[in-house]
């Protein structure tokens, strides 16, 4: 895709002939590169030059640092917003402060191309400012890393960084020295020695495995008669084919938390999360199983998959992920819609046991109707869990979430119950704090006319929130929905590391590494603009979440909540309570708040409860 020449003048009439950054930009955009997340400087200076000049069909999204950038690029693929997601940053500290958010992207498997800017060729080597070896600070992140010498090298680089990106489902970056972006740019290399001229035409993709393949894992399949799966975030796209399946072998669902909306939450064959903020039907499925599929998941908890023994079958697109996490006995390398559609094919015949998915129902049905009694107990002065069970009443059908890291992402992945159509992601490998609002301002550019609704505690809204509410501030009247609603569970406490204190150490908290200082996040929105609401009564959480949805702009939920709420995981071991009684014992400033809240969330969790499905 050739665009004209920037017509910008340098001498006289003579037009402007296009520079190397203006080529980067170009042959990017070839790739399906329309937006990218950054922060300007002097080494970056010639490429943000070329999209100055290429106002109408490129847009800069000007976020407050770099490591936002990382997150927003990353999101942007994760929220669909287009096949490649891209950051800009300037040379030294921006190239420094990528880093998270390039690793987000890496870790979580989105494509991600960089642009990161350097030292000018004529001064390297020589001690200059900002001067650092990118191309080994960033080797251990991008699949590809390579900096441009040469104008002659920008195609084939450009096309090698975005095939490799698209291909790995990885990080690449180009580095570019400043002096070299501002080159007059080789757009056709020459037919010779060491000349490169490449393609940007998209590569073709696996898609289904061999036939043989396919019937031997059919064959492993239709021996079972509880069934359980396990979904992950390379199912986006086979929502249709992993409920038939599912409904073929009357299997249970168990979804890692990157895969949320991959089904239905609300039906009763899915246990919901899995993992150490998952649920106990979840535990209990792969507990209880006699086959296994894991289709576009490596959930990482070793000790949530079934028992060594139990015959599975694994479906990813990648070949190296296959028996990464569980002994499998038969591996399919191919995209999960057509592979599980041929899959469901072989299993035409295969008549599912119905008591199996009867029991799944009944083990779904009580831990629900018991995570809605522990949302509705009281606490000092509002239960976290009664925010997200409020949210969940009224989440609309197109909605997008972002979550960031700590107790507020076990409450998300026990308490909305997210469907197909909606939208929600984290950090979820890296599980970094400070993704949450780069997440949302993704997702909102991605998708202006739908309503966004970020899930934040408050050492991630210390972190990265505070200053990313000026993005969205600045940006917000340029969405067709303004609806971009940001929860801050504000217990002034690291809570998530303070339990995993008690529980793992046996130590009781250290509060000066834990407590935080309580900040007047309503007030700082309405000062910029936005709606603002501190909450510290229960009663006043629903009426709280519809008058941010009607507020007609962006709107930050101050929501104080109990310290003490304990996140209770499906497995809480004898070793683990005794360390959290012992952390007791030895003086935690939060005892009170650990008796009150700690034995009424514990037995509500994991006591089993019949009869109960109205939940």
């Amino acid at each position: 895709m050739a665009h004209p020449d920037p017509q910008t003048p340098t001498t006289g009439d003579e037009p402007r002939r296009p520079t190397v950054a203006d080529h980067v930009v170009d042959r990017m955009a070839s790739w399906g590169v329309r937006r990218y997340y950054g922060y300007p400087g002097d080494g970056i200076n010639g490429v943000t030059a070329a999209l100055q000049r290429r106002p109408d069909d490129l847009q800069f999204v000007q976020v407050r640092h770099e490591e936002t950038a990382g997150f927003a690029a990353a999101a942007h693929v994760k929220y669909g917003g287009g096949p490649l997601g891209a950051a800009l940053v300037t040379s030294g500290p921006g190239a420094l402060h990528l880093l998270n958010g390039l690793y987000d992207a890496a870790l979580d498997h989105q494509p991600v191309v960089a642009l990161v800017g350097q030292t000018p060729l004529t001064a390297q080597g020589g001690g200059y400012y900002q001067e650092i070896d990118l191309t080994a600070l960033l080797s251990d992140v991008a699949g590809f890393v390579a900096q441009l010498d040469d104008p002659g090298q920008v195609r084939h680089l450009v096309d090698r960084a975005c095939r490799t990106a698209l291909a790995h489902r990885t990080v690449a970056v180009l580095v570019l020295p400043s002096d070299v972006q501002d080159e007059r740019a080789v757009t056709e290399p020459p037919r010779a020695h060491g000349h490169h001229r490449t393609s940007n035409a998209p590569s073709s993709r696996p898609t289904i495995p061999p036939a043989a393949d396919l019937e031997q894992a059919a064959e492993v399949l239709r021996g079972g008669e509880r069934v359980a799966m396990l979904v992950g975030q390379g199912c986006y796209g086979a929502e249709a084919e992993v409920a038939a399946v599912a409904e073929r072998l009357g299997a249970g669902v168990a979804t890692a938390l990157l895969a949320m909306p991959v089904v239905d939450q609300r039906e009763p064959w899915v246990t919901g999360a899995i993992g150490l903020l998952g649920t106990v039907p979840s535990r209990r499925l792969m507990e209880d199983c006699d086959r296994l599929l894991i289709v576009g998941s490596t959930m990482p908890y070793g000790e949530f998959y079934p028992p060594e023994g139990v015959p599975a079958v694994q479906i990813d697109i990648d070949a190296a992920q296959l028996g990464l996490r569980y002994p499998t006995q038969v591996n399919l390398t191919g995209d999960a819609a057509p592979t599980l559609r041929a899959l469901t094919a072989l299993l035409s015949d295969h008549t599912p046991e119905p008591g199996w998915r009867a029991g799944i129902a009944e083990w779904t049905a009580a831990w629900r109707a018991g995570q809605r009694e522990v949302a509705a107990q009281d606490a000092d002065p509002v239960n976290p869990q009664r925010v997200l069970t409020e949210l969940d009443d009224r989440l609309p059908d197109d909605a997008m979430v972002s979550v960031d890291c700590g107790t507020v992402t076990a409450w998300f992945a026990r308490h909305l119950h997210v469907r197909p159509g909606m939208l929600a992601s984290l950090s979820g490998t890296l599980l970094s704090m400070g993704g949450g609002l780069p997440y949302g301002i993704a997702a909102k550019f991605a998708h202006p006319d739908r309503p966004l609704f970020a899930l934040l505690g408050d050492g991630a809204m210390q972190m990265n929130g505070v200053t990313e509410l000026i993005t969205v501030a600045r940006y917000w009247r340029e969405w067709a929905d303004p609806r971009f609603v940001v929860l801050v569970l504000n217990n002034r406490d690291l809570s998530f590391v303070s339990w995993e204190q008690r529980s793992s150490e046996g130590t009781p908290k250290f509060d000066e590494s834990q407590l935080l200082p309580d900040v007047d996040y309503a007030g700082w929105a309405r000062s910029l603009g936005l709606h603002g609401v501190r909450v510290e009564d229960p009663e006043q959480v629903g009426p709280a979440w519809e008058a941010a949805l009607a507020a007609g702009r962006p709107a930050v939920l101050d929501v104080v909540v109990d310290p003490a709420e304990l996140m209770v995981p499906p497995h809480f071991t004898l070793e683990e309570a005794r360390n959290s009684i012992g952390a007791v014992l030895r003086g935690d400033t939060d005892w009170r708040g650990i008796l009150r809240r700690g034995l009424p969330a514990a037995a509500a969790t994991l006591l089993p409860r019949r009869g109960r499905a109205d939940a």
